[in-house]
């Protein structure tokens, strides 16, 4: 049983908000290329997929994030009590989960096209080079919006079998997404990374926070509202693209520099709002 809860820990899978992040933009893709092709059984099928290689490659990325900043993580409140930092579980080991995660998340993406495998593989790049962005740059979290998104591209070329502007275009508003919500959930470490060396937005932007959220949200509505222009009206897509901006803003409110337990609970509200906007890509095709 302890092997057992080192694992679930080494891969967050006792903190389910990691991999729906990463889930939530593949299941735009899968609706918005449902709205096109309107095979329900390969829909449910792709959705359960992609579900399953999220929470496998989220877990990979974990480990791999953690053997990259062991000697950080010691140094970090939030971290320092993780495997690979407190010395639970050795780096070997952990690569060999790692590589058994990856192996598992292939076996899936075997299930595709080959469009979709060839994104996928390079994906990978940007998985396992995510962790050292935030020696070299104030914008990791950008970077990481360019990772946990590319899911959409792939959704939709898993369908479609091409790539289109319309899909770039919501890979971008979730890119902006991610901008912000990483930014407020890097908002409690701050002071441990000033004194680190590590950089993020969060830092580079603390004096006018709210400010770069708000802005990041809002590239992601202005975003939204031009790729599905002809879809409002009085029905409801509407209804949830209107629930899900709300969510956002909620966020805004709810979030104080100041209270780490705050910028939790709002980053956590994400789940929520990768749902709605699901559901209201869903709709238009109901």
């Amino acid at each position: 049983m302890e092997h057992l809860k080192i694992f679930i820990d080494l891969t967050r899978l006792n903190k389910p908000i990691g991999f729906m992040l990463l889930f939530w933009p593949c299941s735009w893709g899968l609706a918005y290329a449902y709205n096109l092709n309107q095979d329900f059984y390969i829909f449910l099928y792709y959705l359960l997929l992609f579900f399953l290689g999220s929470v496998l490659m989220r877990s990979a990325g974990c480990i791999f994030n953690d053997i990259v900043d062991k000697d950080l993580d010691k140094k970090v409140e939030r971290t320092k009590l993780r495997p690979i930092a407190a010395g639970k579980i050795s780096v070997k080991k952990s690569f060999f989960y790692i590589i058994s995660l990856c192996f598992a998340a292939f076996l899936i993406l075997i299930q595709f096209n080959l469009l979709t495998i060839i994104l996928g593989l390079g994906s990978m790049f940007l998985a396992f080079s995510y962790p050292f962005m935030k020696r070299m740059t104030y914008w990791p979290q950008l970077f990481l919006g360019l990772t946990f998104n590319w899911g959409a591209v792939m959704a939709w070329a898993a369908i479609n079998n091409n790539i289109s502007n319309e899909i770039i275009a919501l890979y971008a508003s979730a890119i902006f997404w991610t901008l912000g919500y990483d930014t407020i959930y890097g908002v409690q470490d701050m002071k441990d990374d000033e004194i680190i060396g590590i950089k993020s937005t969060s830092v580079k932007f603390k004096e006018s926070i709210k400010l770069f959220v708000s802005s990041s949200y809002l590239l992601t509505l202005i975003i939204l509202g031009y790729l599905f222009n002809q879809k409002f009206g009085i029905n409801i897509f509407t209804l949830f693209f209107v629930l899900f901006s709300l969510s956002l803003i909620f966020q805004l409110i709810k979030f104080d520099k100041n209270n780490p337990e705050s910028c939790l609970s709002a980053f956590k509200t994400n789940n929520i709002s990768g749902l709605l906007l699901f559901l209201g890509i869903l709709s238009q095709s109901l």
